[in-house]
């Protein structure tokens, strides 16, 4: 069985730091492009961040840019390193993987194949 599986989240406090982890199970997710999406209470899912399966591609969402850093820990992980946090990162974060590198579409949820089953991340003082 594929999985996605996240780590790390819980509650921090804004301007807060925490990392999140995902590990790919049950296939090799070498040339995946991997990415984050969060989705807040009363809101769509949103893209976060993407990394190609190489490492050399990346692209953040334009809030997030300088306050988050996604990497490939190896070929089957991928981590997301959120610092300043903000009230509004409060969502269910996703990490999900995509089986092609696509310019256009790698923002979109449609374009990947596997998701994970979510993890909360609360920002509150």
């Amino acid at each position: 069985q594929v999985q996605l599986v996240e780590a790390g989240g819980g509650l921090v406090q804004p301007g807060g730091s925490l990392s999140l982890t995902c590990v790919g199970r049950g296939r090799s997710f070498r040339t995946y492009v991997m990415g984050w999406f969060r989705q807040a209470p009363g809101k769509e899912r949103e893209f976060v961040a993407a990394i190609s399966w190489t490492g050399l591609k990346i692209r953040y969402r334009d809030s997030e840019m300088g306050r988050f850093l996604i990497s490939r820990d190896n070929d089957d992980s991928v981590s997301l390193q959120m610092s300043a946090l903000r009230l509004e990162d409060t969502a269910v974060y996703y990490c999900a993987a995509a089986p092609f590198y696509s310019d256009e579409a790698m923002e979109k949820s449609p374009y990947y194949t596997y998701w994970g089953q979510g993890i909360q991340v609360t920002v509150s003082s």
